[in-house]
């Protein structure tokens, strides 16, 4: 398999298969465009319970499973908001991502529900008590609400990040909730009462743009119908 990253605000990636039989998987509804020798089929993608535990987390129930017919077949993902492609290759270590960030995956990458064992993190981080990991191998990509930023966190090191800009993280990156300090800051800062706490070592994904922020200033420019 190959791939080329194309477009720059709206960006897709666009998959040019070496063989035969080669596969990729997306949610139900994540193709933008393919060659006619592509086939689809549409199933849970590992059972019943890897579907509902998807369900869980955000996701499509069902996955989109795409097989090239021959070599030199094409097909193409796109990202559904404005921002950025991020390939991933698990190969190296497995990924804990936020509802949301999978685009499409190699055959070889498997998507797993995250069960968070700490109450604060469950209760108050902003994606329930499940997140999703990615592992195996083979190429995973992210979508990313507006630009990523990646850094790397030293043993100990601690960033505070608003739960919506978090894309992404290496497994073994400790994640919490940390209580905004200071009443006036809680009434007046406008960040809410709770930042994500993520504490190294390990690779961390920032995104700039918050979905959940700017869906709720468009929903205030709405204006609301009249009885």
């Amino acid at each position: 398999m190959q791939y080329k990253l194309i477009g720059t605000t709206m960006p897709a990636v666009e998959i040019t298969f070496d063989q035969p039989g080669e596969k990729m998987i997306t949610q139900s509804g994540g193709m933008a465009w393919m060659s006619a020798d592509v086939s689809m089929d549409t199933n849970t993608n590992g059972g019943i319970k890897k579907g509902l535990g998807r369900l869980l987390a955000g996701e499509s129930m069902f996955q989109a499973n795409y097989t090239a017919q021959r070599a030199g077949a094409s097909i193409a993902f796109a990202s559904t908001v404005a921002g950025q492609i991020m390939p991933i290759d698990v190969s190296k270590g497995a990924f804990i991502i936020q509802k949301g960030a999978f685009l499409c995956s190699e055959a070889g990458v498997n998507l797993d529900i995250v069960v968070q064992k700490k109450l604060g993190a469950g209760f108050f981080g902003g994606e329930g008590f499940v997140l999703q990991k990615i592992s195996g191998s083979g190429i995973c990509f992210l979508e990313v609400d507006g630009d990523k930023v990646v850094k790397t966190l030293a043993p100990g090191e601690v960033l505070l990040v608003d739960t919506g800009n978090v894309v992404a993280f290496q497994e073994g990156v400790g994640f919490d909730i940390e209580t905004v300090k200071g009443a006036k800051n809680i009434l007046l800062g406008g960040e809410g009462l709770f930042l994500t706490k993520l504490t190294g070592p390990g690779e961390v994904v920032l995104q700039t743009q918050n979905l959940n922020e700017f869906a709720q200033r468009i929903a205030a420019l709405i204006p609301s119908s009249s009885s």
